[in-house]
């Protein structure tokens, strides 16, 4: 069923954070999320969503920039145009715009939204059909405080909401990171799941150093502890140590996920949309990774309740041996959809329904929406 497209309408919203969230490389307090409704023929209406991580500090995209991607080039290039299905969709992004994967994936996600909407279907159907109607998700411990972590932490055990965990290390030195670390793991206990993340800060001498501590602690995922450049780096990390290494920002494509395989990597692959330029263009790297023996990993931009949802649709279809950090909705004080989703018991529940299966609400994301 072709899909055509009539008009294209960009936003900014702007929406604070629960608390400060510290990385290694900026602390964010506030998360900016690039909306986009796309309307098409019969009144069908499809929305997506394109969210970074502190502005440019974390990559090559920042939301003005993608705005603007979608609203000079990608728009003008799509609407009035109709198409088959998302492959039609990207070869035609793909053919005059390089890059902006973030910006692409926003229009896959609202285009897949229309089309599910105008066939009846969810989403899921479209990527090939769900194995699962929850999936794990974990929580990010990331104020920078060892003590607040820890509380926190033991509060969300005890609530029941999540039961494995995520720390973001890095920002500072080693010795500290490691301290850091492996006392939220003594604290929080041997049958809670602990990862960290590092988001590149350590070089391959302090990694080789870090990964044993972490390791000898009992820590159980080490996510991109080096540059994303060092490919090799990343390849001797994973056969080095038992711990597995989580490859993050050095895998985006199909065709990253088949050069790290074929150099020996063993770890695990995060997806995520935003990087692929996705949910479709995600799931061709989790077949790669299927091919090779690399374990998968439902990663996040820290996206709202909309990007969130687009990507539960497509890990509901492939097997995520290390789960995913779909928590994003619960890091900010509002968002934009009528219903929020259903985390409980270490699990967040894919919404059913025609399309991504939410409703925005148009007041609040006027509201939130920059001026």
């Amino acid at each position: 069923m072709s899909i055509t497209i009539e008009s294209i309408a960009c936003w900014l919203v702007d929406i604070p954070t629960i608390r400060p969230h510290k990385l290694s490389m900026t602390t964010m307090g506030c998360q900016t999320l690039t909306i986009v409704r796309m309307t098409c023929a019969q009144g069908v209406v499809g929305w997506g969503e394109a969210t970074t991580i502190g502005g440019l500090s974390y990559g090559a995209e920042s939301p003005e920039a993608i705005k603007s991607a979608i609203e000079t080039y990608l728009a003008p290039l799509l609407c009035g145009q109709s198409f088959s299905g998302p492959a039609a969709l990207a070869e035609t992004m793909n053919a005059s715009v390089k890059g902006n994967t973030f910006a692409k994936s926003a229009l896959e996600t609202a285009f897949l939204d229309a089309q599910g909407k105008a066939l009846g279907v969810p989403v899921s159907t479209l990527l090939g059909g769900a194995l699962y109607e929850r999936l794990p998700v974990l929580w990010t411990l990331a104020s920078g405080d060892t003590n607040k972590d820890i509380e926190e932490g033991k509060r969300l055990l005890a609530e029941g909401r999540h039961n494995a965990f995520k720390l973001k290390i890095g920002a500072r030195e080693l010795a500290t990171d490691v301290r850091h670390a492996l006392a939220i793991k003594a604290a929080l206990g041997d049958e809670v799941s602990i990862r960290v993340d590092v988001n590149q800060a350590w070089d391959l001498t302090t990694a080789m150093k870090g990964m044993r501590q972490l390791q000898d602690g009992g820590i159980d995922l080490v996510e991109q502890p080096i540059p994303l450049w060092d490919t090799q780096g990343l390849i001797t990390l994973s056969q080095r140590f038992e711990v597995p290494i989580l490859a993050d920002e050095a895998v985006a494509t199909r065709h990253d996920g088949y050069a790290l395989a074929r150099g020996g990597f063993t770890g695990a692959y995060a997806l995520k949309i935003a990087k692929a330029g996705g949910p479709v263009q995600a799931l061709k790297l989790a077949q790669v990774a299927q091919a090779a023996g690399v374990a998968l990993y439902g990663g996040t931009m820290l996206e709202g309740s909309l990007g969130t949802v687009a990507s539960l649709h497509a890990w509901s279809t492939v097997r995520m041996q290390w789960g995913t950090e779909m928590f994003g909705p619960l890091l900010l004080k509002d968002d934009i959809v009528v219903r929020p989703l259903d985390f409980s018991h270490g699990q967040v529940s894919v919404p059913k329904g025609p399309g991504l299966g939410i409703e925005i609400d148009d007041d609040k994301l006027r509201h939130y929406a920059r001026q």
